[in-house]
């Protein structure tokens, strides 16, 4: 992804940043001059992504966290200010999906894994960050949703509950800190040629070329474009926008 934006001397914390959405969305931060710190709760693909933008020269540093542990997730935020000095923008990314199951069969444990890491998770990074922001008085989060919070899905409840839920924290504290200097928002993405679509496709036959006849542009989004408008987001040049969710997705909810 070329610079389109200057980030030099801010701080960017990027959730599930290995791989996907989060790589992405890291990387241009990273190319227009930002500090990153990477989240991410595999260690090993976490060493190799930090490798890489170290030997490119960028500034960054790897966390290892599970965002469905408050404690991880606080230590992961103190980190990257006490490694880089503020915390001025974030994507939280982190998420899961899950096989295609009618609700009356889905267990609550089942309904609850998807909701800490999906809903829960994205609540306690934006605490922690916004706990920071709010000393600052400055800063912008954009949280990882999906077209999945517009709409229902046969067999996908525990996802769109989870998203649709990514909406309404999004919008409740767009409104609380705008007046503070914060600066609230979401991306939903479609469907993204990214691991978890891979993974979705490789365990359910036909579903991704089902999905694919309801997007209008007729393809496959790319993690990048995702990343174009997080970075859009969390420039200067959206300093208007608050408390939106904006979709990325080909078309699918303008149907």
């Amino acid at each position: 992804m070329n610079p389109t934006y200057d980030f030099s001397g801010r701080t960017a914390f990027v959730t599930g940043a290995a791989r996907g959405m989060g790589l992405a969305a890291a990387t241009g931060f990273a190319e227009a001059g930002a500090n990153v710190a990477l989240v991410d709760r595999d260690p090993d693909e976490l060493e190799t992504v930090v490798a890489r933008f170290t030997e490119a020269g960028h500034k960054a540093i790897g966390i290892t966290c599970d965002v469905t542990e408050e404690s991880q997730v606080k230590q992961a935020v103190e980190r990257a200010v006490a490694e880089f000095g503020s915390l001025d923008m974030a994507f939280n990314n982190a998420g899961i999906q899950a096989d295609a199951t009618e609700l009356a069969d889905i267990s609550l444990d089942d309904f609850d894994h998807m909701q800490s890491i999906n809903l829960r998770g994205i609540f306690a990074c934006m605490k922690y960050e916004l706990i920071q922001m709010r000393e600052q008085e400055s800063g912008a989060i954009v949280n990882n949703s999906s077209l999945g919070g517009f709409v229902g899905v046969p067999g996908r409840a525990t996802y769109h509950a989870a998203k649709h839920g990514v909406h309404g924290l999004t919008k409740t504290a767009g409104l609380d800190y705008a007046a503070r200097g914060i600066r609230v928002n979401a991306v939903a993405p479609g469907i993204i040629d990214t691991p978890m679509v891979a993974d979705m496709k490789n365990a359910e036959e036909g579903v991704i070329e089902d999905m694919m006849r309801d997007v209008p542009i007729k393809r496959l989004g790319r993690a990048e474009e995702v990343a174009a408008a997080v970075l859009w987001l969390c420039s200067d040049a959206s300093s208007f926008v608050v408390g939106h969710v904006i979709a990325v997705d080909g078309g699918y909810v303008a149907r």
